[in-house]
């Protein structure tokens, strides 16, 4: 489907002493599915609410398809909106809650027909038209709203947090349902969510979003991978965060070294170039245990301190020689984990994850040449940070 292109320039909202979005700009390509990620009240709500015309920018401009349309109403945006709570009205059938915005947009009865059987259709709802709403799940609900808001065909959907108020179960469901049904409808999706297992779901792209700014842009897979600072790194999924100091920067491409407490450790991603006190990140999943006579490079003495079984793996917090506390995950094979309370391990932490972010004030020998914005523009999102 053609069109759907997003562009964000300079975009800022202030509320008389707090600025709850602090000029950001970004780009989302049509029919990419893009996801706003953040804690409450970072901004990416009040994102939401301007591109959708609720809310008025401060300054900055919002470009859908090359017009700005910042001072645009709502209605007048080719664009709708899918919320958490699901605004149905119980006295209409779901056929009639469906057909509802096609109203006000003079479109034929025969037409009307059709398009709410293909809006049902598309979300799994075929045969449901005549029930009333409460005699829908939450699930069957939250369907009926994205049809009512995908038989306008709008360029641009923006979801708020749509799938929050379902139970964890039902949520993983929709959210594989979510990201096919966007690939058949081809429309921009932008999604706003706190959860951070959606986000790297379903997200073509994702923008982590503290204090009104974009903390940073890229695939679920490189900001996962490769967070730009320890914010990221903390907030998107499990990591363990480490204070260090680098002994040795990198040269070139090479790694550098580091220490925690009385041992030096190679880290080969991230700023690794830069000097004094750092912090190191590592996720548990990369964090390999062996018996505690095991020796070689980049390992610690350490001891397990708990067991947390998952299901499908097992979560095992440690405690270094050097008193920092450590998470590992460990797959279930079956076999059986030869670990207790108590039991000392050697770990194993490779080089090539443990990656250094720089804290506030520390020297970088090399200052990347792309800015900030220049990263934040790029559809490809895949600046090394």
């Amino acid at each position: 489907m053609p069109g759907g292109h997003v562009k964000l320039q300079s975009l800022a909202k202030r509320f008389d002493e707090v600025t709850a979005v602090d000029g950001i700009s970004l780009e989302i390509e049509g029919g990419e599915f893009f996801s706003l990620l953040g804690p409450s009240g970072c901004g990416k709500t009040t994102t939401l609410r301007m591109v959708a015309g609720f809310e008025p920018p401060t300054s900055g401009s919002i470009l859908l398809d090359g017009v700005d349309v910042a001072n645009w109403p709502p209605n007048q945006r080719n664009v709708n909106t899918v919320f958490q709570s699901y605004a149905l009205f119980p006295f209409l059938t779901v056929a009639e809650n469906v057909a509802f915005g096609m109203k006000y947009r003079s479109v034929p009865k025969s037409e009307v027909t059709t398009r709410v059987g293909e809006a049902l259709e598309l979300v799994q709802l075929a045969g449901y038209g005549k029930r009333r709403p409460n005699q829908l799940s939450g699930g069957q609900q939250q369907r009926v709203a994205l049809a009512r808001a995908l038989v306008l065909r709008p360029a641009v959907l923006l979801l708020d947090e749509p799938l929050g108020a379902l139970d964890a179960k039902l949520r993983r469901t929709l959210q594989v349902e979510l990201n096919g049904l966007q690939k058949q409808v081809g429309i921009t999706f932008l999604y706003v969510t706190h959860d951070q297992e959606e986000a790297l779901t379903m997200s073509d792209r994702l923008a982590v979003m503290n204090h009104g700014q974009i903390a940073q842009l890229g695939t679920p897979e490189h900001v996962y991978t490769e967070p730009a600072d320890a914010y990221v790194a903390d907030f998107l999924g499990v990591s363990n965060l480490m204070e260090a100091t680098v002994e040795a920067a990198g040269v070139g491409a090479g790694p550098c070294r580091v220490r925690l407490g009385d041992f030096l450790l190679d880290a080969a991603t991230g700023e690794v170039r830069a000097t004094g006190d750092v912090k190191l990140a590592i996720r548990p999943e990369r964090v390999d245990l062996h018996p505690h006579e095991t020796v070689g490079a980049n390992r610690m003495p350490g001891m397990v301190e708990r067991l947390v079984f998952l299901g499908s793996t097992t979560q095992i917090f440690l405690r270094l020689a050097n008193g920092a506390a450590l998470q590992a995950l460990v797959r279930n094979d079956g076999i059986g984990l030869p670990y207790r309370q108590g039991t000392p391990v050697s770990v194993a932490l490779p080089a090539d994850a443990l990656r250094v972010l720089p804290d506030p004030g520390v020297s970088v020998a090399e200052i990347h040449d792309e800015t900030l914005g220049d990263r934040l523009l790029d559809p490809a999102g895949a600046a090394p940070v």
